[in-house]
């Protein structure tokens, strides 16, 4: 099993990702489709202590800030995907099965959700308490109102882009849902190793992206029968009112 592999410490200004590609021969070199796979390094800048509210906690305790995720949590909202796969290559449209991001203990899970376009979403509400999910983004805008426990709603994502979901009740809950244009991506396991299976050969651009970072992109080779190799560092991007 592959080993996860410690973050270098920042220094200076923080920069993009760093890229090391390598092919190497697969286990069945007659296999029409080649595969690419990896490691993603994480910077410790993703390790970010956030505050968590609880409106309808006991008014007289007061909101503590959420357990800083570790990088191996983090790992989970990191997808690496191809882009802009040429037409042909990529397999037809199909019907997507539906996919799901749950409401509980005031908080959306899983945080960051990719799926390729077409793919229906279900929000169901596990909460005791009501809520309310809503996004305004270019790529997807829509509100689904007021609904108790139990009840679940859901949204057809038809556009690629990044659609940011909140809750108009619980204004420190978010969730990303990442709706890409083909169905060639995946996220690392907390070992930072990924695989995406069955890519056409040829040549294509290969992007790591998390919320919190720079995008990152390089053009690899995939070819029939073999592994393309490559890792990524992604650190926190780096802000104009960072002090």
């Amino acid at each position: 099993m592959a080993r996860f592999l410690a973050a270098p410490r920042a220094r200076g200004v923080l920069v993009g990702a760093l890229f090391l590609v390598t092919v190497s021969t697969g286990s069945d070199a007659e296999t029409a489709a080649g595969r690419l796979a990896g490691t993603v390094v994480l910077g410790p800048q993703l390790t970010v202590r956030r505050v968590k509210f609880d409106l309808y906690a006991d008014p007289a305790r007061r909101s503590a800030p959420a357990e800083a995720p570790s990088l191996a949590d983090e790992m989970q909202n990191v997808v690496v995907y191809l882009e802009s796969v040429p037409a042909g290559r990529a397999p037809s449209p199909a019907t997507a099965a539906p996919r799901e991001i749950g409401q509980e203990k005031l908080t959306f899970a899983p945080h960051v959700l990719p799926v390729v376009k077409g793919t229906t979403v279900e929000f169901p509400n596990r909460d005791t308490v009501f809520h309310n999910v809503f996004s305004l983004s270019k790529a997807a805008a829509f509100d689904l109102g007021r609904y108790p426990t139990g009840a679940s709603k859901s949204v057809r994502f038809s556009t690629p882009g990044v659609v940011k979901v909140f809750c108009h009740i619980h204004s420190d809950m978010s969730a990303i849902v990442l709706v890409l244009d083909n169905p060639y991506f995946g996220s690392p396991g907390t070992d930072g190793r990924f695989a995406i299976d069955g890519i056409p050969p040829g040549e294509y651009e290969v992007v790591a992206w998390h919320e919190r970072a720079r995008r990152s992109a390089r053009k690899v080779r995939i070819d029939a029968g073999r592994t393309t190799e490559v890792v990524f560092e992604i650190p926190l991007e780096e802000r104009a009112d960072d002090g």
